[in-house]
């Protein structure tokens, strides 16, 4: 499992952070067990969040930087990508990664992947936090994104 080595995190304070919560509508269950993992973690913060949903993994990146852009700290970005018997999966995969990286670079504010790039169906069940799961993706991409957001503004001063 991808999880193993993964760091033990304790809850922090995020008061006074603006999180958006950017996730796509494909793959229901999966991403809905992100967005719950991704709620606990930002609820326990005390960030104020809000959640966004749009078409799929490939419009993460624009409401991202839109998001970014109109004020918010932090995005914490979910989805789910499954292979299938075409490219479009690495397609898809690709511009997600860079698309994200790219605006989390152009607007120096971080942004939590919670992306899951799948061979199947069980492995995002495995991976989204729901009962039975080994990891919860979407707590560790709100984590990582408040860590982020708060060591940005430390080093900023």
């Amino acid at each position: 499992m991808s999880g193993h080595g993964a760091p033990q995190t304790v809850p922090i304070d995020a008061t006074g952070l603006r999180v958006v919560v950017i996730a796509g509508l494909w793959h229901d269950v999966i991403t809905d067990g992100l967005i719950a993992g991704a709620e606990r973690v930002l609820a326990a913060s005390g960030a104020e969040w809000s959640l966004e949903r749009v078409p799929g993994s490939f419009e993460l990146p624009v409401a991202a930087k839109a998001a970014l852009d109109a004020g918010a700290d932090a995005v914490v970005a979910l989805g789910v990508i499954i292979r299938g018997g075409t490219p479009h999966f690495d397609f898809v995969s690709s511009a997600a990664t860079d698309g994200l990286t790219r605006v989390a670079l152009d607007t120096g504010k971080p942004v939590g992947f919670g992306v899951l790039t799948l061979d199947d169906e069980q492995q995002g069940i495995d991976r989204a936090g729901l009962p039975g799961s080994k990891e919860d993706k979407g707590a560790e991409a709100a984590d990582a994104a408040l860590r982020t957001a708060l060591l940005l503004q430390r080093l900023r001063g």
